[in-house]
């Protein structure tokens, strides 16, 4: 097989179009494959794909897969047309889509590495500039964006994320039973949720059973606006109870070991991650000290026991037990003249309905907080992002479910 025949086939190059000639330049380790529209054939508007004249012709080059350790480079003279109603456009090529400087095929091993490594990591190891590898991924990303057809999840995971310092945040909404994101809103106030409900039909809104979500307002505020009945949709994971409570136990930790050790007493120093854990999880060589701490006369220990006190309500088996587990310890929450655990127990009473929800369909957002993981864990990876959009797609790229890949006959996944 002759070398053109070879690249025309490598390439999926058909007439009109040609390969006419395949150059080997050692020197500067590149080979350039030339490939021509042929001159005696018809050309059509792009748009609308009515007969037109030709126009001039454009010289364009693409990266295209490496020939063994050769840089491969794709040459042609691309034809633009006139058409009376769209004016001067360029032919489509087989092997690249518009607005792109590599072939379908290299594009695709760049999507690939970009799912695996950082931008500049993939720039250093393919010999591309960050703004070149940056371009791959933005296209990857509106190109699946527009091919997406999204349905109306039966459960719903909603949370912020963090995306700079200084309390910057985007909202990231996601299905929690295929675990992919669905919508990426700038901050986390009430618009910022109120943009992913107003994509659906009343219909379709209606199909939502359950919403998990922090007990934060805007998000509550959004949803109860949107979906019918949405008092009973809305689920405040054991998740993010836990959190409130714990947070509670190590305030109180602090403020009394600020106290003891005023008086010369360190019972209380180190202490911090111990009551974090939870008691099935104590690590066996930290058990004795957390049980001569526990006997105590601690305030620290009560609130531990407290929260765990709470977490019991996941142990029932229907609603009616668990508000019932609820109105105790509300009570003793309330007499226990430890303040913050008094305001988390005020704030769970006024968001009971949503935790009696969580308790009772068994809904968490636990899939949503693996996602939020993975997203800071490339944020970390890329040192960050400039902008929010450019954080906002890298979101839809790697978790978005999308089909990233370019649409030519050439591209090996299509």
């Amino acid at each position: 097989m002759r070398d053109t025949d070879l690249y025309a086939r490598i390439l999926g190059v058909e007439s009109p179009w040609q390969v006419t000639e395949v150059e080997l330049r050692l020197a500067v380790g590149e080979v350039e494959v030339r490939v021509e529209y042929s001159a005696s054939a018809a050309v059509h508007c792009p748009e609308c794909g009515a007969s037109a004249a030709r126009y001039d012709m454009r010289p364009r080059r693409w990266r295209h897969l490496p020939t063994c350790q050769y840089k491969t480079i794709l040459a042609a003279a691309v034809p633009r047309v006139r058409c009376p109603e769209h004016g001067v456009k360029t032919l489509a090529v087989p092997w690249s889509e518009p607005g792109s400087g590599f072939t379908a095929l290299f594009e695709s091993l760049v999507i690939d590495w970009l799912q695996e490594a950082s931008i500049s990591a993939v720039a250093r190891q393919l010999s591309l500039s960050w703004d070149e590898v940056d371009g791959v991924l933005q296209r990857a990303v509106r190109r699946g964006l527009l091919r997406r057809q999204l349905t109306m999840p039966r459960r719903l995971g909603v949370d912020e994320t963090s995306f700079q310092k200084r309390h910057e945040y985007v909202t990231v909404v996601a299905d929690l039973d295929e675990g992919i994101v669905h919508h990426v809103a700038d901050g986390r106030g009430q618009e910022a949720l109120e943009g992913y409900y107003e994509i659906w039909t009343s219909e379709e809104l209606a199909q939502v059973e359950m919403v998990a979500m922090d007990m934060w307002g805007p998000y509550i505020a959004a949803t109860l606006a949107a979906l019918p009945e949405g008092d009973d949709k809305i689920a405040f994971d054991k998740f993010h109870v836990a959190m409130h409570l714990g947070a509670a136990v190590d305030r109180v930790r602090r403020e009394e070991n600020r106290m003891l050790r005023e008086r010369g007493d360190e019972t209380l120093k180190g202490t911090k991650h111990l009551w974090l854990y939870h008691p099935e999880r104590l690590p066996a060589k930290r058990a004795a000290r957390f049980d001569a701490l526990l006997r105590k006369a601690l305030k620290t220990s009560r609130a531990w026991m407290l929260k765990e006190l709470a977490m019991e309500m996941w142990n029932s088996r229907d609603r009616e037990t668990a508000q019932q587990i609820f109105t105790a310890w509300y009570s003793w929450a309330i007499r226990s003249r430890l303040e913050p655990l008094k305001r988390v127990a005020r704030m769970l009473r006024r968001h009971l309905q949503g935790v009696l929800n969580a308790i009772r369909s068994g809904v968490t957002n636990a899939r949503v907080e693996g996602l939020n993981t993975t997203i800071q864990g490339f944020k970390r990876a890329a040192r960050g992002f400039r902008s929010r959009e450019r954080f906002r797609n890298a979101i839809y790229f790697h978790l978005g479910g999308l089909d990233l890949y370019p649409a030519s006959l050439t591209h090996s996944k299509a």
